[in-house]
């Protein structure tokens, strides 16, 4: 009994079990439900080829997108005080900390690189949404300054790319006070001569669009963002009618002067080296 049950039994079950197939070989898109394989959507630039809809990526796979041939060198940021207020809800603030940087690889929400885009130098600001939704702590006013920094001692455009639900809760006051800090960090920028452009992704909203997001010398979206400040429930619920279709879509803030252009992702490398090279 013992040999059927420890050699017979397992061989049979395993020529009858199925091969285990990887459950991320697939990805529904949000906007139209069509089932894309991993390797197509990546090759299309994490846009569905369906409808068009553009997927929230990474902060690397942005840059990479961004620099032309993927090429960019990483800029150090300053550390900042990680839990200056002692913070807790559901959990303490570094152990959430803790939980976003080994979930994501980075040490904050936001990246700053070096690079050549269309042939010209630029510095890029890039948030990341999977980091606590790109929420602006300390740490992005911090990274906004040394970009700003770097692109005026480099005289070259300073570009920001934000992915935001908004502040940082956990920073309370400390988070806010990086409105301002973050405008005159571009304000540098722009008293040197030098090309601000921001690139709004989905979502732009809260305190980052109250800011420096749309402070841009020429405002970009990619397809479908999200931008505005507060989210359109709240609205509808404050003033108590219905909005208008697609409002606060990229779109609708093209439409109405909010912003320059709406590019879509394939095309951003080459439309804002075409901009450098005119604005440098």
């Amino acid at each position: 009994m013992n040999w059927l049950t420890s050699f017979v039994r397992p061989k049979i079950k395993a020529l009858m079990r199925k091969e285990e197939v990887p459950d991320n070989l697939w990805a529904k898109c949000p906007s139209c439900d069509h089932m894309l394989f991993h390797r197509d959507l990546a090759d299309n630039m994490h846009v569905c080829h369906h409808c068009g809809h553009h997927m929230r990526i990474g902060v690397a796979k942005r840059l990479e997108y961004l620099f032309d041939d993927g090429a960019f060198t990483k800029v150090p940021v300053p550390d900042v005080a990680t839990d200056p207020l002692k913070f807790k809800d559901t959990k303490k603030y570094t152990d959430r900390l803790k939980e976003y940087r080994t979930k994501t690889g980075s040490q904050d929400v936001i990246d700053v690189a070096y690079g050549q885009i269309g042939g010209k130098s630029a510095v890029v600001a890039a948030f990341n949404f999977a980091f606590m939704g790109g929420s602006m702590g300390m740490a992005v006013g911090e990274a906004i300054l040394t970009a700003a920094e770097l692109a005026v001692k480099s005289r070259c455009a300073l570009i920001i790319i934000p992915a935001s639900g908004g502040a940082r809760m956990q920073e309370g006051i400390l988070s806010l006070m990086q409105m301002p800090r973050s405008i005159i960090a571009v304000e540098k920028v722009k008293k040197a001569g030098l090309p601000y452009i921001t690139l709004l992704t989905d979502p732009t909203t809260g305190g980052v669009s109250a800011s420096f997001a749309m402070l841009g010398d020429i405002s970009i979206a990619e397809p479908g963002a999200i931008i505005g400040f507060a989210g359109a429930r709240v609205i509808e619920e404050t003033i108590r009618q219905k909005l208008p279709e697609g409002f606060q879509k990229a779109e609708y803030l093209l439409e109405h002067g909010m912003i320059d252009m709406v590019v879509p992702r394939k095309e951003l490398n080459a439309k804002i080296g075409i901009l450098l090279n005119h604005l440098g």
